[in-house]
């Protein structure tokens, strides 16, 4: 937990510097308790407005699961969501923003980057949640109250042991370069915020040369996770890197026949960032969702259905899941290189997996 705690906390400052115009909040001095959690938000008014948009780049299942959850708590609220890789996500939102559009309440995004430009476009409501004095300093915006770590997304290796025995299975990174993986790897998309984590930290630790032997390889892009475990669980591919972990968990809940190799090289790793826009047309419902997810409640919900790990102590990691702790993962020291490497990274991935 350690590496994480100096990793995001190199983030907070930097954000707090990049962001001019800090608009200092804090915590309403009363929260109320409602279906056994703490809230600031005005329910009346939240189910008067009767409807929230999440913006999100989860798969499909989670995200309605969570949904469906909140929405038994609080009938009158109907839910919508959004759901495209978080590079296409974020290019929707800005446009329809620029358009006069403001249709999403809470956005939840898997890309620093794109967390920190939103947030210097002024883009996140300030709303301290009471929830927040559960997370680290680490885990939340400075100033605190425009967006909070939700989750800890990872990635390593997946394979099928049907398709792939363990002996011959890679053990770590650089085993993935070899010649008899050609046509039968997979990644995941330029879209999608975990692969810019994985292409940058693993070209860090092995080298330009990491990628370059991949490339040779013919990698097969996808903007889900889902679609990448769907290939192994068929047998079409034989491995698939930047695997993510809570996938994998959530397969192997289901009884498919796959495995995940925690590279001894580390896993590279992120947040998952959520925040209320400042703009929201149900601003209450969108403050009160919050709240419920990052509360014990929301963040079991999400462990047990979606099988992220929460940042929050009091919270068990997801069933079947290594706690956290005793995960050796990859972080980076510079979470504000991300915004401009992105074009770069999108010009060579897509190059790389054929894309464009």
């Amino acid at each position: 937990m350690r590496r994480i705690v100096s990793a995001f906390a190199a983030l907070c400052l930097w954000a707090a510097g990049a962001h001019a115009d800090e608009r200092a909040t804090k915590a309403c001095p009363s929260p109320q308790q409602v279906q056994g959690f703490a809230t600031c938000a005005d329910v009346a008014k939240a189910e008067q407005e009767g409807e929230l948009v999440l913006y999100s780049p989860a798969p499909e299942p989670g995200t309605v699961k969570l949904l469906d959850e909140f929405h038994k708590l609080f009938p009158k609220i109907e839910t919508k969501y959004v759901r495209l890789q978080s590079g296409a996500l974020y290019a929707r939102l800005m446009r329809e923003r620029q358009a006069g559009s403001f249709l999403a309440d809470v956005l939840h995004l898997s890309d620093t980057g794109l967390v920190l430009d939103f947030q210097n476009h002024d883009g996140y409501g300030a709303y301290v949640s009471p929830q927040d004095a559960a997370y680290k300093p680490e885990f939340k915006s400075q100033p605190e109250g425009l967006w909070t770590w939700g989750a800890v997304i990872m990635a390593g290796i997946a394979y099928n042991p049907n398709v792939v025995s363990p002996q011959d299975a890679p053990k770590d990174w650089p085993d993935v370069t070899n010649p008899r993986w050609a046509d039968k790897i997979s990644v995941k998309s330029s879209n999608s915020g975990l692969q810019l984590l994985v292409w940058d930290l693993l070209k860090k630790k092995y080298g330009d040369g990491f990628w370059d032997k991949i490339a040779e390889l013919r990698p097969k892009a996808f903007d889900s996770y889902v679609q990448q475990f769907d290939r192994i669980v068929n047998g079409d591919d034989a491995i698939a890197v930047s695997a993510q972990y809570s996938g994998y968990l959530l397969y192997k809940h289901k009884g498919a026949p796959m495995e995940m190799v925690l590279p001894p090289g580390g896993l590279p790793a992120g947040p998952e960032i959520w925040g209320v826009i400042k703009e929201a047309s149900h601003p209450e419902a969108a403050r009160l969702f919050l709240d419920w997810f990052l509360s014990p409640l929301g963040q079991r919900i999400q462990a047990d259905n979606v099988f992220l790990h929460s940042p929050r102590a009091d919270v068990a990691p997801p069933p079947g899941g290594v706690p956290i702790d005793q995960l050796n993962l990859l972080l980076p020291t510079d979470w504000s290189i991300y915004t401009p490497m992105r074009r770069e990274f999108v010009r060579v991935w897509n190059k790389m997996t054929g894309l464009r």
